[in-house]
Protein backbone atom coordinates (compact mmCIF):
# COMPACT_ATOMS: atom_id res chain seq x y z
CA UNK A 1 0.00 0.00 0.00
CA UNK A 2 2.83 2.36 0.89
CA UNK A 3 4.63 1.43 -2.33
CA UNK A 4 1.58 2.30 -4.44
CA UNK A 5 1.22 5.68 -2.66
CA UNK A 6 4.90 6.37 -3.23
CA UNK A 7 4.60 5.51 -6.92
CA UNK A 8 1.69 7.93 -7.29
CA UNK A 9 3.80 10.70 -5.80
CA UNK A 10 6.68 10.13 -8.24
CA UNK A 11 6.69 12.50 -11.19
CA UNK A 12 8.71 12.46 -14.33
CA UNK A 13 11.57 14.76 -15.11
CA UNK A 14 9.46 16.52 -17.71
CA UNK A 15 6.59 17.32 -15.36
CA UNK A 16 8.07 20.64 -14.42
CA UNK A 17 8.28 22.76 -11.29
CA UNK A 18 4.51 22.95 -10.71
CA UNK A 19 4.15 19.20 -10.23
CA UNK A 20 7.12 19.08 -7.86
CA UNK A 21 5.62 21.83 -5.70
CA UNK A 22 2.26 20.07 -5.69
CA UNK A 23 3.87 16.82 -4.51
CA UNK A 24 5.86 18.54 -1.76
CA UNK A 25 2.85 20.49 -0.49
CA UNK A 26 0.51 17.49 -0.80
CA UNK A 27 -2.07 19.51 -2.68
CA UNK A 28 -2.92 21.03 -5.99
CA UNK A 29 -1.02 24.06 -7.18
CA UNK A 30 -2.95 27.22 -6.36
CA UNK A 31 -4.95 25.56 -3.61
CA UNK A 32 -5.16 27.89 -0.52
CA UNK A 33 -5.24 26.30 2.91
CA UNK A 34 -7.23 27.96 5.67
CA UNK A 35 -5.01 29.88 8.10
CA UNK A 36 -6.46 30.60 11.54
CA UNK A 37 -4.96 33.51 13.43
CA UNK A 38 -4.53 33.12 17.16
CA UNK A 39 -6.26 35.68 19.29
CA UNK A 40 -4.68 37.75 22.05
CA UNK A 41 -6.01 35.65 24.95
CA UNK A 42 -5.11 32.42 23.20
CA UNK A 43 -1.53 33.57 22.91
CA UNK A 44 -1.55 34.61 26.57
CA UNK A 45 -2.83 31.18 27.59
CA UNK A 46 -0.25 29.34 25.46
CA UNK A 47 2.57 31.38 27.01
CA UNK A 48 1.17 31.00 30.52
CA UNK A 49 0.81 27.25 30.10
CA UNK A 50 4.51 26.87 29.31
CA UNK A 51 5.57 28.73 32.49
CA UNK A 52 5.52 26.22 35.37
CA UNK A 53 6.31 28.84 38.03
CA UNK A 54 3.40 30.97 36.88
CA UNK A 55 1.04 27.98 37.03
CA UNK A 56 2.12 27.15 40.59
CA UNK A 57 1.80 30.79 41.66
CA UNK A 58 -1.64 31.07 40.09
CA UNK A 59 -2.79 27.91 41.83
CA UNK A 60 -1.56 29.22 45.18
CA UNK A 61 -3.39 32.52 44.69
CA UNK A 62 -6.59 30.64 43.80
CA UNK A 63 -6.16 28.58 46.96
CA UNK A 64 -5.77 31.70 49.12
CA UNK A 65 -8.86 33.28 47.57
CA UNK A 66 -10.86 30.10 48.16
CA UNK A 67 -9.74 29.96 51.81
CA UNK A 68 -10.63 33.63 52.32
CA UNK A 69 -14.10 33.24 50.77
CA UNK A 70 -15.24 29.78 51.82
CA UNK A 71 -12.70 28.78 54.47
CA UNK A 72 -14.47 30.52 57.36
CA UNK A 73 -17.94 28.95 56.94
CA UNK A 74 -16.47 25.52 56.21
CA UNK A 75 -14.22 25.62 59.30
CA UNK A 76 -17.08 26.93 61.48
CA UNK A 77 -19.30 24.06 60.29
CA UNK A 78 -16.77 21.36 61.15
CA UNK A 79 -15.58 22.96 64.42
CA UNK A 80 -19.14 23.48 65.66
CA UNK A 81 -18.85 27.14 66.73
CA UNK A 82 -18.54 30.56 65.12
CA UNK A 83 -15.94 33.34 65.29
CA UNK A 84 -18.05 35.48 67.66
CA UNK A 85 -19.15 32.75 70.07
CA UNK A 86 -17.97 33.58 73.58
CA UNK A 87 -16.44 30.93 75.82
CA UNK A 88 -15.22 32.07 79.23
CA UNK A 89 -13.52 28.72 79.80
CA UNK A 90 -11.27 29.46 76.80
CA UNK A 91 -10.62 33.10 77.70
CA UNK A 92 -9.97 32.71 81.44
CA UNK A 93 -7.92 29.56 81.74
CA UNK A 94 -5.71 28.38 84.59
CA UNK A 95 -4.42 30.27 87.59
CA UNK A 96 -3.20 33.21 85.48
CA UNK A 97 -6.59 33.59 83.80
CA UNK A 98 -5.10 33.74 80.31
CA UNK A 99 -6.56 32.54 76.97
CA UNK A 100 -5.96 28.93 76.00
CA UNK A 101 -3.20 28.02 73.59
CA UNK A 102 -3.23 26.19 70.24
CA UNK A 103 -4.94 22.79 69.88
CA UNK A 104 -6.91 23.16 73.09
CA UNK A 105 -10.11 21.31 73.87
CA UNK A 106 -12.46 23.63 75.76
CA UNK A 107 -15.58 22.39 77.58
CA UNK A 108 -18.96 23.42 76.24
CA UNK A 109 -20.00 24.64 79.68
CA UNK A 110 -18.14 27.90 79.08
CA UNK A 111 -20.48 29.04 76.28
CA UNK A 112 -23.28 31.35 77.48
CA UNK A 113 -25.35 30.17 74.52
CA UNK A 114 -24.33 26.66 73.36
CA UNK A 115 -23.37 26.60 69.64
CA UNK A 116 -24.36 23.93 67.17
CA UNK A 117 -21.42 21.72 68.10
CA UNK A 118 -22.53 21.56 71.72
CA UNK A 119 -26.22 20.89 71.02
CA UNK A 120 -27.11 17.66 72.73
CA UNK A 121 -23.59 17.35 74.20
CA UNK A 122 -23.46 19.71 77.20
CA UNK A 123 -20.48 17.83 78.65
CA UNK A 124 -18.54 17.79 75.37
CA UNK A 125 -15.58 19.88 74.28
CA UNK A 126 -14.75 22.20 71.39
CA UNK A 127 -11.42 22.32 69.55
CA UNK A 128 -9.61 25.66 69.32
CA UNK A 129 -6.94 25.19 66.63
CA UNK A 130 -5.00 28.40 67.36
CA UNK A 131 -6.40 28.99 70.81
CA UNK A 132 -8.48 31.96 71.96
CA UNK A 133 -7.75 35.56 71.00
CA UNK A 134 -8.67 37.21 74.30
CA UNK A 135 -10.38 36.89 77.63
CA UNK A 136 -13.79 36.57 75.95
CA UNK A 137 -12.72 33.26 74.43
CA UNK A 138 -13.29 33.83 70.70
CA UNK A 139 -11.72 31.33 68.32
CA UNK A 140 -8.58 32.92 66.86
CA UNK A 141 -8.40 30.57 63.86
CA UNK A 142 -11.95 31.39 62.74
CA UNK A 143 -11.34 35.10 63.21
CA UNK A 144 -8.30 34.94 60.96
CA UNK A 145 -10.35 33.29 58.20
CA UNK A 146 -13.31 35.66 58.46
CA UNK A 147 -10.98 38.66 58.68
CA UNK A 148 -9.30 37.56 55.44
CA UNK A 149 -12.69 37.55 53.71
CA UNK A 150 -13.49 41.10 54.87
CA UNK A 151 -10.09 42.38 53.70
CA UNK A 152 -10.47 40.59 50.34
CA UNK A 153 -13.93 42.08 49.77
CA UNK A 154 -12.67 45.62 50.35
CA UNK A 155 -9.56 45.10 48.21
CA UNK A 156 -11.31 43.49 45.22
CA UNK A 157 -14.27 45.89 45.09
CA UNK A 158 -12.07 48.96 45.56
CA UNK A 159 -9.68 47.80 42.84
CA UNK A 160 -12.58 47.26 40.43
CA UNK A 161 -13.93 50.72 41.26
CA UNK A 162 -10.70 52.64 40.73
CA UNK A 163 -9.83 50.73 37.56
CA UNK A 164 -13.24 51.36 35.98
CA UNK A 165 -13.08 55.10 36.66
CA UNK A 166 -9.38 55.37 35.81
CA UNK A 167 -9.61 53.41 32.54
CA UNK A 168 -12.68 55.36 31.37
CA UNK A 169 -11.33 58.84 32.09
CA UNK A 170 -7.73 58.05 31.14
CA UNK A 171 -8.73 56.55 27.77
CA UNK A 172 -11.00 59.49 26.93
CA UNK A 173 -8.34 62.04 27.92
CA UNK A 174 -5.57 60.33 25.96
CA UNK A 175 -7.62 59.67 22.82
CA UNK A 176 -9.43 62.98 22.34
CA UNK A 177 -6.71 65.25 23.77
CA UNK A 178 -7.38 68.99 23.51
CA UNK A 179 -9.70 70.64 26.02
CA UNK A 180 -11.11 67.27 27.16
CA UNK A 181 -7.63 66.16 28.19
CA UNK A 182 -7.07 69.49 29.97
CA UNK A 183 -10.29 69.23 32.00
CA UNK A 184 -9.70 65.62 33.02
CA UNK A 185 -6.05 66.36 33.89
CA UNK A 186 -7.09 69.23 36.19
CA UNK A 187 -9.65 66.97 37.91
CA UNK A 188 -6.93 64.34 38.41
CA UNK A 189 -4.63 66.92 40.01
CA UNK A 190 -7.40 68.13 42.34
CA UNK A 191 -8.07 64.56 43.43
CA UNK A 192 -4.36 63.98 44.04
CA UNK A 193 -4.03 66.91 46.46
CA UNK A 194 -7.31 66.19 48.28
CA UNK A 195 -6.67 65.18 51.95
CA UNK A 196 -8.06 61.66 51.90
CA UNK A 197 -7.42 60.90 55.58
CA UNK A 198 -9.24 64.03 56.75
CA UNK A 199 -12.16 63.16 54.48
CA UNK A 200 -12.35 59.65 55.93
CA UNK A 201 -12.28 61.02 59.50
CA UNK A 202 -15.04 63.53 58.71
CA UNK A 203 -17.10 60.86 56.96
CA UNK A 204 -16.82 58.40 59.85
CA UNK A 205 -17.81 61.12 62.34
CA UNK A 206 -20.87 62.37 60.39
CA UNK A 207 -22.66 60.01 58.01
CA UNK A 208 -20.41 56.99 58.54
CA UNK A 209 -22.70 55.16 61.03
CA UNK A 210 -25.64 55.46 58.60
CA UNK A 211 -23.63 54.30 55.60
CA UNK A 212 -22.18 51.35 57.49
CA UNK A 213 -25.58 49.69 57.62
CA UNK A 214 -25.61 49.35 53.80
CA UNK A 215 -24.53 45.74 53.35
CA UNK A 216 -26.74 44.46 50.48
CA UNK A 217 -27.20 41.37 52.60
CA UNK A 218 -23.80 39.84 51.79
CA UNK A 219 -21.10 42.23 53.03
CA UNK A 220 -19.97 43.15 56.54
CA UNK A 221 -20.89 46.53 57.96
CA UNK A 222 -18.59 49.25 56.69
CA UNK A 223 -17.35 47.42 53.59
CA UNK A 224 -19.49 49.43 51.16
CA UNK A 225 -18.45 52.70 52.84
CA UNK A 226 -14.74 51.95 52.48
CA UNK A 227 -15.18 50.81 48.89
CA UNK A 228 -16.90 54.09 47.96
CA UNK A 229 -14.23 56.19 49.70
CA UNK A 230 -11.32 54.26 48.17
CA UNK A 231 -12.88 54.35 44.70
CA UNK A 232 -13.58 58.10 44.77
CA UNK A 233 -10.15 59.02 46.10
CA UNK A 234 -7.90 56.44 44.44
CA UNK A 235 -8.77 56.50 40.73
CA UNK A 236 -6.33 59.25 39.75
CA UNK A 237 -3.20 57.10 39.50
CA UNK A 238 -4.61 54.47 37.08
CA UNK A 239 -6.16 57.32 35.09
CA UNK A 240 -2.72 58.89 34.60
CA UNK A 241 -1.23 55.54 33.57
CA UNK A 242 -4.00 54.85 31.03
CA UNK A 243 -3.77 58.39 29.66
CA UNK A 244 -0.03 58.03 29.03
CA UNK A 245 -0.50 54.65 27.32
CA UNK A 246 -3.35 55.88 25.12
CA UNK A 247 -1.38 58.98 24.09
CA UNK A 248 1.33 56.64 22.79
CA UNK A 249 -1.09 54.22 21.11
CA UNK A 250 -3.03 57.07 19.49
CA UNK A 251 -0.19 57.63 17.01
CA UNK A 252 0.21 54.00 15.94
CA UNK A 253 -0.45 52.88 12.36
CA UNK A 254 -3.23 50.45 13.18
CA UNK A 255 -5.24 53.22 14.86
CA UNK A 256 -4.82 55.47 11.82
CA UNK A 257 -5.77 52.59 9.52
CA UNK A 258 -8.93 51.89 11.52
CA UNK A 259 -9.83 55.57 11.40
CA UNK A 260 -9.28 55.69 7.62
CA UNK A 261 -11.69 52.81 6.93
CA UNK A 262 -14.43 54.61 8.85
CA UNK A 263 -14.31 52.98 12.32
CA UNK A 264 -15.93 55.09 15.02
CA UNK A 265 -14.02 56.46 17.98
CA UNK A 266 -15.83 54.13 20.37
CA UNK A 267 -14.95 51.10 18.23
CA UNK A 268 -11.31 52.16 17.97
CA UNK A 269 -11.00 52.60 21.73
CA UNK A 270 -12.83 49.36 22.48
CA UNK A 271 -11.35 47.03 19.84
CA UNK A 272 -7.93 48.48 19.02
CA UNK A 273 -6.70 50.38 22.09
CA UNK A 274 -8.18 48.51 25.06
CA UNK A 275 -6.45 45.16 24.27
CA UNK A 276 -3.09 46.94 24.54
CA UNK A 277 -3.95 48.21 28.03
CA UNK A 278 -4.39 44.74 29.54
CA UNK A 279 -0.78 44.47 30.78
CA UNK A 280 -0.70 47.74 32.81
CA UNK A 281 -4.23 47.03 34.10
CA UNK A 282 -3.19 43.63 35.49
CA UNK A 283 0.03 44.95 37.02
CA UNK A 284 -1.54 47.93 38.74
CA UNK A 285 -4.56 45.90 39.90
CA UNK A 286 -2.35 43.43 41.75
CA UNK A 287 -0.39 46.25 43.42
CA UNK A 288 -3.51 48.18 44.41
CA UNK A 289 -5.15 45.13 45.99
CA UNK A 290 -2.24 44.72 48.40
CA UNK A 291 -2.31 48.44 49.20
CA UNK A 292 -6.05 48.39 49.92
CA UNK A 293 -5.70 45.40 52.27
CA UNK A 294 -3.08 47.28 54.32
CA UNK A 295 -5.09 50.52 54.20
CA UNK A 296 -8.28 48.80 55.38
CA UNK A 297 -6.48 47.17 58.29
CA UNK A 298 -4.83 50.48 59.25
CA UNK A 299 -8.09 52.46 59.24
CA UNK A 300 -9.93 49.74 61.17
CA UNK A 301 -7.09 49.69 63.69
CA UNK A 302 -7.57 53.44 64.22
CA UNK A 303 -11.34 53.00 64.55
CA UNK A 304 -12.11 54.74 61.22
CA UNK A 305 -12.81 51.69 59.08
CA UNK A 306 -14.85 48.56 59.55
CA UNK A 307 -16.27 48.31 63.04
CA UNK A 308 -16.57 44.54 63.01
CA UNK A 309 -15.24 42.00 65.45
CA UNK A 310 -13.90 39.85 62.60
CA UNK A 311 -11.95 42.64 60.88
CA UNK A 312 -8.22 42.18 61.36
CA UNK A 313 -7.63 45.89 61.90
CA UNK A 314 -10.28 46.33 64.61
CA UNK A 315 -9.22 42.99 66.09
CA UNK A 316 -5.65 44.30 66.44
CA UNK A 317 -6.93 47.60 67.86
CA UNK A 318 -8.69 45.81 70.71
CA UNK A 319 -5.32 44.37 71.77
CA UNK A 320 -4.02 47.81 72.78
CA UNK A 321 -5.15 47.47 76.44
CA UNK A 322 -2.84 44.48 76.74
CA UNK A 323 0.08 46.67 75.57
CA UNK A 324 -0.47 49.47 78.10
CA UNK A 325 2.53 51.25 79.70
CA UNK A 326 3.64 50.23 83.20
CA UNK A 327 1.81 51.61 86.21
CA UNK A 328 3.27 54.57 88.20
CA UNK A 329 4.23 52.34 91.12
CA UNK A 330 6.16 50.02 88.82
CA UNK A 331 7.84 52.96 87.12
CA UNK A 332 8.91 54.51 90.46
CA UNK A 333 10.27 51.20 91.73
CA UNK A 334 12.21 50.67 88.51
CA UNK A 335 13.58 54.22 88.71
CA UNK A 336 14.69 53.76 92.34
CA UNK A 337 16.47 50.51 91.53
CA UNK A 338 18.19 52.15 88.54
CA UNK A 339 19.37 55.13 90.61
CA UNK A 340 20.72 52.90 93.37
CA UNK A 341 22.61 50.82 90.79
CA UNK A 342 24.19 53.93 89.27
CA UNK A 343 25.19 55.15 92.75
CA UNK A 344 26.88 51.84 93.55
CA UNK A 345 28.79 51.87 90.26
CA UNK A 346 29.99 55.44 90.89
CA UNK A 347 31.12 54.50 94.39
CA UNK A 348 33.01 51.50 93.06
CA UNK A 349 34.84 53.62 90.50
CA UNK A 350 35.81 56.15 93.16
CA UNK A 351 37.20 53.41 95.43
CA UNK A 352 39.28 52.02 92.62
CA UNK A 353 40.80 55.46 92.11
CA UNK A 354 41.86 55.68 95.80
CA UNK A 355 45.24 54.03 96.62
CA UNK A 356 45.86 51.76 99.58
CA UNK A 357 42.59 49.91 99.81
CA UNK A 358 43.14 46.94 102.14
CA UNK A 359 43.21 45.62 105.71
CA UNK A 360 40.38 45.84 108.19
CA UNK A 361 39.09 49.12 106.77
CA UNK A 362 38.63 47.53 103.34
CA UNK A 363 36.82 44.53 104.82
CA UNK A 364 34.53 46.80 106.77
CA UNK A 365 33.67 48.81 103.67
CA UNK A 366 32.99 45.56 101.75
CA UNK A 367 30.60 44.37 104.47
CA UNK A 368 28.90 47.75 104.50
CA UNK A 369 28.42 47.61 100.74
CA UNK A 370 26.90 44.15 101.01
CA UNK A 371 24.46 45.32 103.66
CA UNK A 372 23.44 48.31 101.53
CA UNK A 373 22.99 46.06 98.47
CA UNK A 374 20.82 43.64 100.39
CA UNK A 375 18.89 46.54 101.90
CA UNK A 376 18.22 48.05 98.46
CA UNK A 377 17.01 44.81 96.87
CA UNK A 378 15.75 43.10 99.99
CA UNK A 379 11.99 43.63 99.38
CA UNK A 380 12.26 42.44 95.78
CA UNK A 381 14.17 39.32 96.81
CA UNK A 382 11.69 38.58 99.57
CA UNK A 383 8.70 38.89 97.25
CA UNK A 384 10.42 36.67 94.68
CA UNK A 385 11.20 34.04 97.32
CA UNK A 386 7.60 34.09 98.57
CA UNK A 387 6.27 33.68 95.02
CA UNK A 388 8.49 30.65 94.39
CA UNK A 389 7.42 29.06 97.67
CA UNK A 390 3.75 29.68 96.90
CA UNK A 391 4.08 28.15 93.42
CA UNK A 392 5.80 25.04 94.79
CA UNK A 393 3.10 24.71 97.41
CA UNK A 394 0.35 24.83 94.74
Amino acid sequence: MATEQRERELVGSQAGLASAIAVESHGELGEIEAVRARGYWEQVWRRFRRDKVAIISGGFIIFLVFVAIAGGPIAAHFLGHGPNDLNLSAGLHGLKQLPVGPWSHVPCSGFPAPPSGCAGHPQGTQLYILGADGQLGNDEFLRLLYGARVSLEVAVLSTIGIMLIGILLGTIAGYYRGWIDTVISRVIELTMVFPALLFIIALSATVGPRLNHITFGIFAQGVVTLVLVFSLLGWFYPARIMRAQVLSLREKEFVEAASMIGASDARIMRSHIMPHLVAPIIVYSTLSMASFIILEASLSFLGLGIDSRVSRGSWSGRALPFCSPPSPSTSSATGSATRSTHAQLAEKRSRRAEPGQGGRAGKARTASRRRRRVGAFGPALSSLRNAVVERNRV
